[in-house]
């Protein structure tokens, strides 16, 4: 029998999907199941999104495109995307993709020789580390301290884990599965690490316009950032389209020159009719997006709401993204449970309420002391959150 490549054994995955699987096999035997484990959106995509890509089926555009994307797309991305940033890019800039997953695989092979080094956030989204590993760097985590307002990162030890040998960072500002949000003090710390020592950045900002109040900024945007961060966007959270796969790399044009061959080499393009509907979305009424903010945003009052009415649980109200990060190190201790994973099954035959955990989101941190669990709640009615966190609590309460 044929031997596998080695580099398989450093491939991991995003485990969410398997806390799907527990989830649906739970429901399959007759259960009710609170659905807060995945980042998936159920609300619609807006039907003038769906009526261009279904015209554009109609006119024929089902064949190759150019792998960089259509023009009247990446022109419709520079602008956008420029103007929300306060930049200026070409369609140049931009390269489109099959989502965002897309933009960080291709971005360490474009920046990343093996065995170097490349510091990424933890707790994290899981395909950082997943990447850097099976490309054949070190992956470097860096952690994030726990404040009065969710999250800060800790600008120490990302200066101490930083050596000759790294070459980038992953930034994830509005982040997932934690929620925090950089202050403009820490967004320019960052920075000007970066710059200090000559690293590329890959700022992740897939929640960029997932936001209940404030502005979004990008690092992307400072003095001396520009010519070193790639932005990866994506049309899956701000207008439903997980399942469509349109995202892009906003990228210094010797970066966007390389992510468009690799494009070719690996899909030769994104599909070409489900790039009509993100002009559309881009071009046309806002309207479904702000009402898609304000379900969520009366999501996130009720979750936050519910949760910090549990003893021993607590969160901070984020301002954006759809998760929250509640610590529920004292509800485990009362309940006698050790690991976070079998509190989470045990949550999951008890009430329905299905979840994922801080293990899902990278490898533990040396000293870290405090349980997790991240709640999703852009797939899921706020009727349903108010039950299941309802029975939740009631478990909780009665142990």
């Amino acid at each position: 029998m044929p031997q596998l490549a080695h580099r398989l054994e450093r491939l991991g995955t995003e485990t969410a999907f398997s806390v799907a699987q527990a989830a649906a096999a739970w429901k399959a035997k007759g259960n009710a199941v609170y659905p807060f484990h995945l980042g998936d959106i159920n609300i619609p995509t807006a039907p003038h999104i769906v009526e261009a890509m279904n015209q554009a089926i109609a006119d024929g555009y089902t064949g190759y495109c150019p792998g960089p994307g259509i023009p009247a797309l990446r022109e419709a991305l520079a602008e956008d995307i420029g103007s929300r940033r306060g930049m200026e890019f070409s369609a140049d800039n931009v390269v489109v993709m099959t989502g965002g997953k897309p933009v960080i695989t291709k971005f360490l092979q474009t920046v990343m020789n093996p065995g170097q080094e490349v510091l990424y956030p933890n707790p994290g989204f899981p395909i950082y580390e997943s990447q850097i590993e099976y490309l054949g760097g070190t992956a470097v985590p860096y952690a994030y301290v726990p404040t009065e307002s969710g999250f800060a990162i800790d600008i120490e030890q990302v200066r101490a884990s930083i050596t000759e040998n790294t070459t980038a960072i992953i930034y994830n500002d509005l982040q997932n599965p934690i929620s925090a949000e950089s202050t403009a003090e820490e967004r320019e710390a960052v920075a000007q690490l970066a710059i200090e020592h000559n690293l590329w950045v890959l700022s992740d900002e897939a929640y960029f316009e997932t936001r209940y109040e404030g502005t979004s900024s990008s690092i992307a945007a400072l003095p001396g950032m520009a010519e070193r961060t790639v932005i990866l966007y994506t049309f899956s959270k701000k207008f439903a389209m997980t399942g469509s796969r349109l995202g892009c790399a906003v990228a210094p044009l010797e970066i966007a020159s390389v992510l468009s061959k690799l494009n070719t080499n690996d899909e030769s393009c994104t599909t070409h009719y489900v790039q009509y509907a993100g002009i559309a979305a881009l071009r046309g009424t806002q309207e479904p997006v702000k009402e898609m903010l304000e379900t969520l945003k009366e999501r996130r009052d009720v979750t936050c709401e519910i949760v910090n009415s549990i003893p021993g649980m607590s969160v901070a109200v984020p301002q954006s993204t759809f998760y929250l990060f509640p610590d529920v190190t004292e509800v485990m201790d009362r309940m006698g449970f050790v690991n976070v994973g079998d509190f989470a099954t045990a949550a999951l035959e008890n009430t329905g309420v299905s979840f994922c955990t801080r293990e899902h989101f990278g490898r533990r941190l040396p000293g870290e002391d405090r349980q997790y669990i991240r709640l999703a709640y852009s797939g899921i009615e706020t009727e349903a959150i108010r039950e299941g966190l309802g029975r939740l609590r009631d478990w909780i309460e009665a142990s």
